[in-house]
């Protein structure tokens, strides 16, 4: 029994909110691996802000590519990897930061984040879009039959 999931199942749960892991390699060590909060829309790239001068951001651009995890955190556990290259664009502060921190924080917790790492409503963040081209899935539900 196979416990991959379609194209179209692994794009639905990747669209859901989970913190996701994301993966890049280094020069001298094993590679970067950082949770991050990231949306993503079926069919598209999946969106990831962060730092311009971070850790993160200098091996992306090194690389130019990554790998994102996202998964269940109980069973019957889920995951969607994907692996792709990277660029970059402009951040919109309402669009990506405000979107993302209300999305994984809820509204309340989400705009005190925001009031406190941004109370200017300006970021010094950049924009990673990650372009799927591999994937990779389990779903444990079609194991059990939930």
């Amino acid at each position: 029994m196979s416990l991959a999931m379609s194209r179209a199942e692994s794009e639905a749960f990747l669209a859901e909110t989970h913190v996701g892991i994301l993966s890049v390699a280094a020069e001298t060590r094993g590679p970067l691996a950082v949770p991050v909060w990231y949306r993503y829309a079926p069919g598209g790239e999946i969106r990831i802000a962060t730092g311009e001068d971070s850790r993160k951001a200098r091996l992306l651009r090194k690389f130019g590519r990554a790998t994102l995890c996202a998964q269940t955190e109980t069973a019957p556990y889920i995951y969607v990897t994907v692996e792709g290259p990277v660029t970059f664009a402009k951040v919109d502060f309402a669009q990506d930061t405000r979107e993302m921190a209300i999305r994984y924080l809820g509204k309340e917790m989400g705009e005190a984040y925001l009031a406190a790492s941004y109370p200017n409503g300006v970021t010094s963040e950049i924009l990673v879009l990650l372009r799927p081209e591999r994937w990779a899935s389990a779903d444990f539900r079609k194991f059990t039959g939930a």
